[in-house]
């Protein structure tokens, strides 16, 4: 069993005021893109637009615990895409061309 003890270097400063902050306030897909405002010391604002490369692709965290980097995921693909064209598959949408006939009727 756990037990919560703090040291003293987990305490939060006393410098640091948290009593009106909102979780999630500034949550938002990555995907939409984001900016960021700067304050220069002169006081004037910087204000920075990001959004995400062109083929940026986000894993999800379960799929992200098994590749390192994006030569392991390229590798990864790479290897599924060998793989399909090796098996014959049938496409979504397509009738079988299986053993099955229906007579005509007469």
């Amino acid at each position: 069993m756990k037990t919560n003890k703090k040291k003293p270097d987990d305490e939060i400063r006393a410098e640091y005021d948290f009593s009106k902050a909102e979780r999630g306030k500034f949550y938002r897909p990555l995907d939409k893109g984001y900016k960021m405002q700067v304050e220069q010391a002169d006081g004037t604002v910087v204000v920075n637009h990001y959004t995400l490369a062109e083929g940026t692709v986000l894993l999800a965290p379960d799929v992200r615990e098994y590749f390192s980097d994006s030569q392991s995921v390229n590798d990864a693909l790479r290897s599924l895409i060998e793989l399909t064209e090796k098996v014959p598959g049938r496409k979504y949408g397509t009738q079988s061309s299986g053993s099955h006939q229906v007579a005509d009727k007469e």
